[in-house]
């Protein structure tokens, strides 16, 4: 089954959660000065499930909590979570955020891969893979020869923002696998479930000194990137999931840049240049393509690869 095309909620949805994720690359930056990657996201997702176990409690919702559900948010924890946090807050050390949401919109392409090898739920076609590879491009467009050129000198840390955004394409199988369950429960047992597995990585780095003589503006950068930019941003992803299917969803990391770059010229009176433009109409058409909008018209049945 091919996934459904996005409506004025799931467009919301995606929009809204682009923002917020837009933001978490500036707020990581700024926490990753002071906290290592491993203490920073035990940060932010055990403060994010805190905050999810006070949302569950005051708006009476329950969790499932059966060993079968458990090994699922463990699993789910740690491809979405763990992985993904560690690899980004490590690669983002040594190379630009611009590269690093380069890479890290590769998402779409992964998660069409992985769900055709692993899932009937929805199909690889050549239209969609030709969108996200166009989406892709509009995001290096957008951010610029700038932040491209030392590429080729951080290899190491390239390869691991790729492969945060491998583990998040494994991570939306699993998620389509739980999909049934209300979006703040799923986003509930993940974060508790990640917060349980970095346990013994935090007690090995032992950060009570960072803890200590962290500034005021990691803090309130940690608090934002727990509570908006992890906990309220976790259910906006599992709801887009259920609307309109994994590719859909995993297209939210070539809205990020996109984002990231609005909010520049917002809140930081940053230009907007002509490849910026160029980049932002790119990544539009790419959605659309992915949605299936611009071809349902003209294309009766897409041809899926085989």
């Amino acid at each position: 089954m091919n996934a459904q095309k996005l409506d004025w909620l799931g467009w919301s949805i995606l929009l809204l959660l682009g923002t917020l994720w837009g933001g978490a690359f500036f707020f990581a930056k700024v926490a990753v000065a002071e906290f290592n990657p491993i203490t920073l996201v035990f940060l932010r997702v055990a403060i994010a499930a805190l905050a999810m176990w006070c949302f569950l409690l005051i708006s009476k919702q329950s969790i499932r909590l059966s060993a079968k559900w458990i090994g699922s948010f463990l699993l789910l924890g740690f491809l979405n979570n763990i992985v993904p946090f560690s690899l980004i807050f490590w690669g983002q050390q040594y190379i630009a955020s611009g590269l690093a949401s380069v890479l890290n919109a590769f998402t779409p392409i992964f998660t069409m891969i992985v769900m055709q090898v692993f899932s009937n739920e929805e199909k690889l076609t050549a239209t969609k893979l030709v969108a996200a590879v166009i989406g892709v491009v509009g995001v290096a467009i957008m951010v610029g020869s700038d932040a491209l050129s030392g590429a080729s000198n951080q290899v190491w840390p390239q390869l691991a923002v790729l492969g945060a955004a491998l583990s998040y394409a494994f991570a939306a199988f699993i998620i389509m696998r739980l999909k049934k369950l209300p979006p703040a429960a799923l986003a509930t047992g993940q974060l508790s479930a990640s917060t349980i597995l970095l346990i013994p990585a935090l007690i090995y780095t032992a950060p009570t000194q960072q803890l200590m003589e962290a500034s005021a503006s990691t803090w309130a950068s940690v608090l934002i990137l727990a509570l908006a930019c992890t906990a309220f941003a976790y259910i906006l992803y599992f709801q887009l999931f259920k609307l309109a299917g994994a590719t859909n969803a995993a297209s939210v990391t070539l809205v990020i840049p996109v984002s990231a770059i609005i909010l520049g010229a917002i809140f930081l009176n940053e230009r907007l240049e002509a490849n910026h433009w160029i980049g932002m109409a790119a990544i539009f058409i790419a959605l659309l393509l992915i949605d299936g909008r611009l071809t349902s018209k003209w294309i009766g049945k897409k041809q899926v690869i085989a």
